[in-house]
């Protein structure tokens, strides 16, 4: 299979299964995980702890009673199951972002479009600094920025199967220079694919700003081409987030059927639920900012999937869809958000 070129990949949009017609994209959920490990790296050879299961499920879903074995979903059954329950309820495409650290399945999604009909669209690039191999520490930036033009035009991982979009590029408190150098080479890899480029802040307010200043001081980028992920674990300030719009980015609340204000991860935030993510989204909408969110669920742990008492990757077409359109979302903006907006994304420029 030869090496695409960007004329070959212009216009078009890159699936698990190949390059396909953006038309055919559909309804889009724009953050998941299908196939994934997020355990710490330095735990992944101990004993993988309790299953979660209906006695645990408030502690596991809330991470409250973390257990390894909740974060580690290695099962092409399990996640074809899960797509396909999403797929009936009229989910057309899955933006997959499970890259470097974060165990990487391209075969294994390659099975689950086949099996489920959904476009399966994956990321590249590499996670934060604590889930990075270690060889990644010596590693350039013009290196960083080869890897990922090569996962997007060649294949991921030893496979033939390409990526469709640069990240989730994550990035920690603090922001790392190891994890900047990733940064800067997405930055380089995404003028030289025309993909769209999304990224993991840190779970600090200010943490999206920086990285929109940085992206601005490495000579810019488009950034209408650019998602900022996990705005609703992050931003809470109308000022802040007005001024994150600004910049032109894309905002994606990526946490839908989280309905906990409990982040145990910065027991300083009071996580909104989805009628509070709602609101947020109307403001940035009522401000002008057409174009400008997506949304997902970001499921990483088994508790948050059907089969183990979750909400599942079907809960934005069963539950969140009926209740915009009950607090007066139009039909139009429901369109641009979970179609529109992503098939822009996800067609190579």
């Amino acid at each position: 299979m030869a090496r695409l070129t960007r004329d070959e990949m212009r216009g078009k949009a890159q699936t698990v299964l190949g390059l396909v017609d953006p038309a055919v994209l559909g309804s889009t959920l724009m953050h998941e995980h299908l196939i994934w490990d997020i355990r710490p790296p330095s735990i992944r050879d101990r004993d993988p702890g309790a299953e979660p299961g209906l006695a645990n499920h408030w502690g596991m879903s809330s991470s409250t009673a973390a257990s390894p074995a909740n974060a580690w979903q290695p099962s092409v059954e399990v996640a074809s199951e899960a797509v396909a329950e999403a797929v009936a309820a009229g989910c057309e495409t899955i933006v997959e972002l499970s890259i470097g650290g974060l165990s990487p399945d391209p075969d294994g999604l390659v099975k689950v479009a086949q099996a489920t009909g959904c476009h399966i669209v994956m990321g590249c690039g590499h996670y934060v600094e604590d889930y990075q191999f270690p060889a990644n520490h010596t590693r350039t930036i013009d290196d960083f920025a080869a890897e990922m033009v090569a996962q997007v035009q060649d294949g991921m991982w030893g496979t033939r199967v390409r990526a469709g979009l640069l990240g989730e590029i994550g990035c920690q408190d603090a922001w790392t220079p190891l994890e900047r150098r990733v940064m800067a080479a997405a930055l380089i890899a995404q003028q030289e694919t025309g993909a769209a480029l999304t990224i993991h802040p840190a779970r600090r307010q200010d943490s999206p700003q920086e990285v929109m200043d940085f992206i601005a001081a490495h000579g810019g980028a488009d950034t209408s081409r650019i998602i900022m992920d996990h705005i609703d674990r992050t931003v809470f300030d109308d000022d802040a987030l007005f001024r994150l719009a600004d910049t032109g980015v894309v905002l994606e609340w990526d946490l839908f059927g989280q309905e906990s204000s409990l982040y145990v991860h910065n027991l300083d935030i009071d996580m909104p639920n989805d009628a509070g993510r709602l609101r947020a989204i109307r403001k940035i909408l009522d401000r002008g900012h057409r174009g400008q969110v997506v949304i997902s669920h970001d499921i990483c742990h088994r508790a948050h999937m059907t089969r183990w008492g979750g909400w599942g990757y079907a809960h934005i077409h069963r539950t969140v869809l009926p209740l915009m359109r009950r607090r007066g979302f139009s039909a139009a903006e429901i369109q641009e958000i979970l179609v529109d907006t992503p098939r822009r994304l996800l067609t190579f420029v």
